[in-house]
């Protein structure tokens, strides 16, 4: 369910949904990624799934920023919502003039949060751009697409993704340390998109981040059909990744690469 009744947006309704790998840099941007964004189609309908650092002006090579119909938030970190501050400069400022606001789905805190780092000093200018809808665990629709959202294993509140059209589903899992509720969200899904920053060490942090290992593990409990890692580090050795991943789940392992078509 919802913290709050949120506006749909009209978009026409198909049998394909696509995700794109719009930026996927753990952390921070790398030299070839921007941080975490993902854009979800279906049919007209435009949905973006968080919006990180430098991610704004990489999404401009796949959408329109003018028509995209929503925003939906994993968490509050800066590399999965910081370029908001540049969307809101977009939609204000738009040759055609202001454009009107479009709902933007998130945890509680996420006006005041993008506020304070824009400057604006309060969630009321945000407000002119942007309707927010607060997120809580349970499904949704935004436009065509039905939504269920999972808590997931990280320091602030953070919302994995289950994203269902047409009788197909890619799943999400935003930010997490090892977590159960990942595995029921990716349950049967054909695409698990799954977090991947650690490397394999002793002594790493609780509810953080999972390994490739552990992200093939997760895949592999939930039976999803092709698991795709993202956020790695740009320091990390993706290639190691990929083998460490499919070693805990078998074949059918990719990374996310700019620009990729889920």
């Amino acid at each position: 369910m919802l913290g709050a009744a949120g506006p749909r947006s009209a978009g026409v309704a198909s049998d394909v949904m696509d995700l794109t790998i719009v930026g996927c840099s753990g952390s921070f941007p790398g030299r070839g990624s921007a941080a975490s964004c993902y854009l979800v189609t279906a049919g007209d309908f435009r949905l973006i799934v968080d919006l990180g650092n430098g991610a704004f002006g990489t999404l401009q090579k796949f959408a329109d920023p003018a028509g995209i119909d929503a925003v939906l938030i994993s968490h509050l970190h800066s590399d999965h919502c910081l370029d908001m501050c540049a969307y809101q400069v977009f939609r204000t400022y738009y040759p055609a003039g202001e454009l009107p606001p479009i709902p933007v789905y998130g945890p509680a805190g996420t006006a005041d949060r993008l506020a304070l780092a824009s400057g604006a000093g309060s969630g009321d200018a945000l407000a002119n751009r942007f309707e927010f809808v607060t997120v809580e665990p349970g499904t949704f629709e935004i436009g065509p697409i039905a939504v269920t959202a999972g808590l997931m294993n990280h320091p602030v509140q953070t919302f994995g993704y289950r994203f269902e059209h047409a009788g197909r589903a890619i799943t999400y899992s935003a930010d997490t340390g090892p977590s159960d509720r990942l595995v029921s969200l990716a349950r049967g899904a054909d695409v698990l998109l799954c977090e991947a920053t650690f490397t394999e060490r002793p002594g790493l942090p609780a509810d953080l981040h999972l390994t490739p290992r552990q992200a093939g593990e997760h895949a592999a409990g939930a039976g999803a059909g092709r698991l795709v890692l993202t956020h790695l580090m740009p320091w990390n050795d993706r290639d190691r990744a990929q083998v460490e991943a499919a070693e805990a789940y078998g074949d059918g392992v990719s990374l996310a690469e700019p620009g990729q078509v889920l």
